[in-house]
């Protein structure tokens, strides 16, 4: 078991906004957070990620505490991709992606040596970014620098991949292309990936579990046929909906809003 969370809790300052989590992210899997604004989802990463310290509990990485472990060690294992990244000025995309080796390279190594380089072309490769690889991050559209940071995470060669709301700002082909890129990273690769997701139906059509949070703490967590019922649906999210069934799973139809 890569990730295993136990009694979680914390938040920022001394307010608690995620509280008592216990979850297990078993290898290979795809698990979605999802739930209404504010119950949790972007903190919970954050802890999950080592950006915020827990004030109760534990995260085991691989059986050990990753807020005990070597950020660089933690690095080599687990990679974060954020909702909105700091774009480097006057940096090409081949050289935002061998970032990504920095946490494998010794303390004294200044240069990659050639097998990092093979390392950084397999992330642009693997990425469809070959014929950006020399251009300006900067200069890139939403949808090809969403890709060139998660080639940057992917260079890192990571077991777990976190991403916060991967598909913001991005179109709906954007948002098919990345998701189907990250599914066949986790189904051909046995890539470990955790979402935080906005859109129940993407959650729905692509994750293995789902996590629906309320107010901090996980109200269930399972398949998305197992927790995406009309009245989970409802004590979640205040809407009354329908599930339907189509060539790509089940998907979720909002009908109306309700009381919470």
């Amino acid at each position: 078991m890569p990730l295993e969370l136990q009694n979680l809790t914390g938040g920022y300052t001394l307010v608690p906004i995620v509280q008592d989590i216990n979850l297990t992210l078993q290898t290979g899997e795809w698990l979605s957070l999802v739930g209404a604004n504010g119950s949790g989802k972007s903190t919970l990463l954050k802890l999950l990620s080592r950006i915020l310290a827990p004030q109760q509990g534990t995260v085991l990485l691989d059986g050990k505490a990753i807020h005990s472990q070597p950020p660089n060690l933690v690095a080599q294992k687990l990679a974060l991709l954020p909702q909105q990244q700091t774009v480097p000025v006057g940096l090409t995309v081949r050289q935002l992606v061998s970032l990504g080796r920095t946490p494998h390279q010794p303390w004294w190594q200044w240069e990659l040596t050639a097998e990092d380089w093979g390392k950084v072309e397999a992330a642009i490769e693997k990425t469809q970014l070959e014929k950006f690889s020399d251009r300006l991050v900067e200069q890139l559209s939403g949808g090809e620098r969403q890709r060139a940071f998660l080639a940057l995470a992917l260079a890192q060669e990571p077991k777990i991949l976190l991403l916060d709301e991967p598909t913001t700002f991005l179109d709906i082909n954007y948002q098919l292309q990345l998701l189907e890129l990250l599914k066949e990273l986790n189904q051909q690769q046995g890539l470990t990936i955790i979402t935080v997701l906005h859109e129940l139906n993407l959650a729905a059509r692509y994750s293995s579990r789902i996590a629906l949070l309320k107010q901090g703490h996980i109200w269930e967590v399972g398949t998305p046929e197992e927790v995406l019922t009309p009245n989970a649906i409802a004590q979640v999210f205040g809407v009354e909906s329908v599930i339907i069934h189509t060539p790509v799973g089940l998907q979720v139809c909002a009908i109306s809003a309700v009381s919470l």
